[in-house]
């Protein structure tokens, strides 16, 4: 663990994690998702205990996202990295707590990725004033070297996802019917040259089995030095084909990136040698001893091992609900379960006020964006939060106290439309946290509906 290795590998993530944040933030600009998502909408889903977290006024906003891709340029070259890295976490983390509808996976992974790098030594090497310096002349500086702890740190959180996510697909859905890939291949079939394939009906399973197959299986071929090289080609293929096949973001990107750290730590230098031919002038990396830890390292050491022990616990805690996670979706986020299903909802509620008895039908439309409505229909905790917003809406209106009760109803993986929640339960009543949701009804029993020829 406490090996010098050379910081190289370190470096080329740094550069790759800047310039992707810099340009997903771009994106947000450019497509107007940052008044689509967070400026538009009237009111936001919370975490559980993040409620007094507001949104920026729309200017503000807007210059936070241009201050965003400008900080991730600056981690991108080292420049005043400590400083504009803690700056771009801090404003990329806030803006991911804005809003649950806009939780995706990438953008935790990426939070993850984004605090570890800052807190690595990794701003003292390969910035753009080391590069400044040596084109103007100076001789190659030594080579930076850190902790072995790490690479195996960065090792670790990219193998977790793939583990997580190969794991996350072991069920009968994905694995016994080929859902829900046989809904999202059927939508998929005039797609050039690998049309008539998804048209046969053996495609979802033969895809299905594929995508388990890679997940739970790549990080053992990257770890392993003699199928490392042809490991990465595959990944390569399988992300450049999901990327698309499927509107998931820049996650293909990410990870292909993340998981160059499977490489040897001085694959940068390597590949720079190789580029500029033998004469190049590049410091050969040597392999040192580590010394006998100090208190210092045996700390970082600890709490190193703690965060390993966090990130493997918590994508497990739907174990404690019990159930079909992919129906109640409690331990759902977080937890790395990536294109696991096809869940599509509809929710109505109903307003009666506790003084008089009058009923009132109430649309989710009302408050909510159609983004939001679409996430929040399937997702009964949102259906929960919109509840108690509804509640405090008709007591701000001087028409409570008022109980609200859901007509909910969802499809998963598709089978027919079951009711989500109990609808004699007074969602106003029930409380945001961390316990078991009673209210939750049983997720079907049936099987998915497997595709036939």
């Amino acid at each position: 663990m406490l090996q010098p290795i050379a910081a190289d590998w370190l470096v080329a993530l740094r550069v790759a994690y800047g310039l992707i944040l810099s340009v997903s933030m771009w994106r947000f600009l450019h497509y107007g998702w940052v008044d689509r998502f967070f400026v538009e909408p009237q009111f936001h889903f919370t975490y559980w205990g993040l409620g007094w977290v507001g949104v920026l006024p729309g200017p503000l906003l807007h210059g936070l996202f241009w201050a965003l891709c400008g900080l991730g340029l600056l981690v991108a070259g080292g420049v005043w990295f400590r400083a504009s890295a803690a700056l771009l976490l801090l404003g990329f983390s806030y803006v991911q707590v804005l809003d649950v509808a806009t939780y995706l996976n990438h953008y935790y992974l990426a939070a993850l990725l984004g605090w570890l790098l800052l807190l690595s030594p990794v701003g003292k090497a390969g910035t753009l004033a080391a590069l400044a310096r040596r084109l103007r002349g100076a001789p190659p500086a030594p080579v930076v070297k850190m902790p072995a702890a790490w690479l195996y740190l960065l090792r670790f959180q990219v193998g977790v996802v793939y583990v997580y996510a190969g794991l996350a697909k072991l069920h009968a859905d994905w694995l016994g019917d080929g859902q829900p890939l046989g809904i999202w291949l059927a939508s998929r079939e005039d797609f050039p040259l690998l049309g008539p394939i998804f048209r046969s009906s053996a495609a979802p399973l033969v895809f299905s089995w594929a995508g388990f197959l890679f997940d739970s299986t790549i990080v053992g071929w990257l770890a392993w030095r003699r199928t490392r090289p042809y490991a990465y080609v595959v990944l390569i293929a399988f992300h450049t084909l999901t990327s698309v096949l499927f509107p998931i973001g820049l996650f293909p990107v990410i990870m292909s990136v993340a998981a160059l750290v499977f490489f040897p730590p001085d694959w940068p230098r390597r590949f720079l040698s190789w580029r500029h031919g033998p004469g190049a002038v590049l410091e050969p990396v040597r392999r040192e001893r580590g010394g006998s830890p100090s208190p210092r390292a045996r700390l970082l050491l600890a709490l190193g091992l703690g965060y390993c022990a966090l990130q493997a616990l918590l994508p497990l805690r739907f174990a404690l609900y019990g159930g079909n996670v992919r129906w109640h979706e409690q331990g759902m986020r977080f937890s790395w379960r990536v294109m696991v299903r096809e869940k599509n909802g509809s929710v109505s509620f109903k307003v009666t006020s506790e003084r008089t008895g009058r009923v009132y039908e109430v649309s989710p439309g009302r408050y909510l964006t159609p983004l939001q409505e679409r996430e929040m229909s399937a997702q009964p905790d949102l259906i929960a939060q919109l509840a108690r917003h509804i509640r405090d809406d008709f007591a701000r209106r001087g028409l409570g106290p008022v109980q609200v009760h859901a007509d909910a109803w969802a499809s998963l993986n598709g089978r027919r439309a079951r009711r989500l929640i109990d609808p004699d339960v007074d969602l106003a009543a029930v409380d945001d946290g961390l316990a078991p949701a009673r209210w939750i009804l049983p997720a079907p029993a049936e099987r998915a509906p497997a595709r036939r020829g």
